[in-house]
């Protein structure tokens, strides 16, 4: 099947990639660095100099998967792209697009004649090799339509044992793709995803920082454990019910450098954790373990707050207490 990609950053590079390991597959690209496709390496993938180019290079019904940052990067590369195209062609955002700004688009696009895919896409760097888990939104038959390419970029069943329960049910799901609804339920699956990530990684984080502060000269010296917080994610990614990938991820980076020298830790969140806490509002959804990690993360940027002084003044205040030295 045929693919443009706007967009060959660190996923979508890869993306092509994977999809063009399978020889029914090919691409015609367009990145603003002129490089980045020659970066590819591949045969099978015509460089556009411009959209126009791009749109011009593939045979209609077209499909053209945007994956860029979300936000103006994305919303401005639609609205530039929309108008070279025929009635009929797709367009997939397979970034992390708020799911509200696809639901506006696909509506948008429909009085065009114009389709609309959003495709909540997983694996990060790794994805070359382990493929995509794919949360994706739209029209029943488009989706249907672009599935040879949904299924090339999947990871495959690979050897998860099937669910007890699941026999007779889609099989998309268990190749590692979900048709999740209408347009932006994809993302919706997607923000809510990364919500539950950004919970998974502030329990891991917690965790083993009490781990590394059981040797703190502040606690009885019977009271004291030097633990090797490495080998401790090591034996707990074999057999334990905490074990995960993130655990993996987290094992490998302690083998590596036990005390993270290297690391400021300062944590950047991409939105989707913030847009989690705003629908777990809007549908009176208790969420305190995925909204508590979202406000770690804006924690982690500032060293002291004004918060921790105001906290510093009002024990002063009622109790005497001070600051310790630093």
């Amino acid at each position: 099947m045929q693919l443009g990609v706007i967009g060959l950053g660190r996923m979508g590079g890869n993306m092509v990639r994977r999809l063009l390991a399978d020889p029914s597959h090919s691409a015609v690209v367009y990145d603003r660095s002129p490089t980045a496709a020659q970066a590819l390496g591949l045969e099978r993938v015509r460089a556009a100099a411009d959209l126009s180019e791009l749109v011009a290079a593939l045979t209609p019904p077209r499909a053209i998967w945007v994956m860029l940052p979300a936000g103006d990067a994305t919303e401005q590369t639609i609205a530039q792209l929309a108008p070279l195209l025929a009635k009929d062609d797709v367009i997939i955002d397979g970034g992390n697009s708020f799911w509200q700004d696809d639901v506006r688009r696909a509506a948008a696009l429909r009085e065009h004649g114009l389709h609309y895919v959003d495709v909540g896409t997983s694996g990060g760097i790794w994805g070359l090799e382990r493929g995509y888990c794919m949360m994706i939104g739209g029209e029943s038959a488009i989706v249907a339509r672009l599935d040879p390419l949904f299924a090339t970029l999947a990871p495959g069943p690979g050897d998860i044992a099937q669910t007890p329960g699941r026999t007779g049910r889609d099989s998309r799901i268990e190749r590692g793709y979900l048709h999740a609804g209408p347009s932006g339920a994809g993302h919706f699956v997607k923000m809510v995803h990364n919500g539950i990530e950004y919970g998974l990684m502030q329990a891991y984080a917690e965790g083993f920082d009490i781990l590394k502060n059981a040797a703190s000269v502040d606690l009885p010296q019977q009271h004291r454990f030097d633990f090797d917080v490495a080998d401790i994610a090591e034996v707990w990614r074999r057999g334990s019910v905490v074990s995960s990938w993130l655990l993996d991820l987290t094992a490998s980076a302690l083998a590596k450098s036990p005390a993270l020298e290297g690391y400021a830790g300062r944590v950047a969140d991409s939105g989707e954790g913030r847009w989690t806490v705003n629908a777990a509002i809007d549908e009176a959804v208790a969420a305190p373990v995925l909204t508590a990690a979202l406000y770690a993360r804006f924690r982690s940027r500032h060293e002291h707050t004004f918060a921790d002084k105001l906290l510093s003044a009002m024990r002063n205040a009622f109790g005497g207490h001070k600051e310790p030295p630093v």
